[in-house]
């Protein structure tokens, strides 16, 4: 039974996108694993900004800043 745990930022991402990773990922899993899809469940968790560190600081605070992952 797969079970497949993805964490995002509270950011604004639609009901359709989450519905679109778990098919994607679903997919995924029966291609290469042959696993069968309704043994498979997704979990999708919904970080906020405050509880998200990078590079030893929050998030949010990075943000404010107009600082991400890539412009670091």
């Amino acid at each position: 039974m797969p079970y497949i745990k993805i964490e995002l930022t509270r950011e604004g991402v639609t009901r359709e996108q989450k519905k679109a990773l778990i098919k994607g990922v679903t997919d995924v899993i029966v291609d290469v694993l042959n696993k069968d899809p309704h043994l498979t469940h997704v979990v999708i968790q919904e970080v906020a900004l405050d509880d998200w560190g990078y590079a030893g600081e929050q998030v949010s605070e990075l943000r404010e800043r107009g600082i991400t992952a890539d412009k670091k």
